[in-house]
């Protein structure tokens, strides 16, 4: 891939951002852009994370989500250490093209959690509670889907800590 613009960039033309037909990302300050990807069979909602643009060209041309990993400081390709691929469907651009959400066929064990879940979105917050003294969190829908210490071969992914991969 060359190292020139991939996308061009926006234009300072709210009409033509939000009702036009020419995909210009707004990345932020940072170079990146927040992604959501959901399950294309389900809907559900499975993580939430960000691209800059060498990611995001990647996947419009592969169709295989590709993100930039923050913690890392690298583009990855979703699976590339434990097989759970995610073959893109469909992506869409939020209104004014500074978010994106990728609908998903996931691979391999059908998890998109670095800690062996389905969903990185695992546990509930209590609502009508005041947070003052802090405030326990609900496992739900947390079955993990593999061993992520066996597939990631570092003991501190089976505890969820592990964010030096997926």
């Amino acid at each position: 891939m060359s190292n020139a613009a991939r996308f061009p960039a926006p234009g300072g033309n709210k009409t033509e951002s939000e009702e036009g037909t020419v995909f210009a990302p707004r990345f932020d300050a940072e170079g990146l852009v927040p992604v959501v990807a959901t399950s294309a069979r389900t809907g559900e909602v499975l993580m939430l994370a960000y691209m800059n643009e060498e990611a995001l060209a990647r996947t419009v041309e592969t169709g295989e989500a590709h993100y930039w990993s923050r913690s890392r400081g690298r583009l990855w390709r979703k699976g590339e250490e434990s097989g759970n691929t995610q073959r893109v469907v469909e992506m869409r651009t939020d209104c004014d093209q500074d978010a994106i959400w990728l609908k998903v066929e996931a691979a391999g064990a059908d998890a998109a959690c670095h800690t062996g879940r389905r969903t990185c979105f695992y546990r509930a917050v209590p609502l009508g509670v005041a947070p003052g003294g802090g405030v326990s969190l609900r496992f739900v829908d947390s079955e993990r889907q593999f061993d992520p210490e066996a597939v990631y071969r570092h003991a501190d992914a089976a505890k969820g800590t592990l964010k030096s991969s997926e």
